[in-house]
């Protein structure tokens, strides 16, 4: 996709809302200011209880993957963005409780990722479990937090020295702004297409270390 907007000279942006939402913003901010000290865990998830097991979600050829492709990606994402690094090796495992409902999906996934800054992510995500919708980030001087982080709502942010109360707006509306400025402005998106492919190696060596039960390292894009 990268290579085919490249030869056909056009804009490649993903789907990232959180990026445009201000409490994610004003997270990212401290995180990477160290506000709080240099973040040495990070703590996140996303999930829900599926329903329809007749839905495109769980069909393979439909939606590509499972919960870690629809909504572990956004726990994934947050890590990433939180410390400004890309992951170095990950170790996971996948489990299910209805084996005929999620035969072509995965249904849960637990995964731990590591980054060169020594800083290390301890991720979840499921389509069998409600209430999982978090990021905590934890510096040497204290936390911050996101919960609910990842729904369409809005988040909520809290750290070790009190509630924050940034601005609420449409999530929708602020990222289809800023699709429209990059196309108007001839500028890279901030969520570009290279952003979703670090996901995605990111997400592929997951899946490599649930089939192969062993450390995985993630390749650079």
């Amino acid at each position: 996709m990268i290579d085919a907007c490249k030869q056909a000279n056009r804009q490649l942006a993903i789907g990232y809302r959180c990026q445009f939402e201000p409490s994610h913003l004003k997270l990212m901010e401290l995180a990477r200011a160290k506000e709080f000290g240099p973040i040495q865990r990070i703590d996140a998830g996303f999930g829900f209880k599926i329903g329809d097991p007749a839905q495109w979600r769980l069909r393979q050829k439909l939606a590509g993957g499972g919960a870690l492709m629809d909504v572990g990606i956004y726990a994934l994402q947050a890590c990433r963005y939180l410390t400004g690094e890309e992951p170095v090796s990950v170790i996971a495992q996948e489990s299910k409780t209805d084996a005929v409902k999620f035969a072509e999906v995965d249904e849960s996934i637990a995964w731990m990722m590591t980054f060169a800054s020594g800083t290390t992510a301890y991720c979840t995500t499921s389509y069998n479990l409600n209430g999982l919708n978090h990021v905590t980030a934890m510096g040497s001087d204290g936390f911050l937090r996101l919960d609910p982080a990842f729904g369409y709502a809005g988040a909520k942010l809290e750290t070790s020295q009190g509630k924050m109360e940034p601005s609420k707006i449409d999530q929708f509306a602020a990222e289809m702004d800023d699709f429209a400025t990059c196309i108007l402005e001839n500028k890279p998106s901030k969520v570009s297409g290279q952003e979703g492919l670090k996901d995605l190696l990111a997400i592929e060596a997951i899946y490599q270390s649930i089939n192969t039960r062993a450390i995985v390292k993630v390749e650079r894009a």
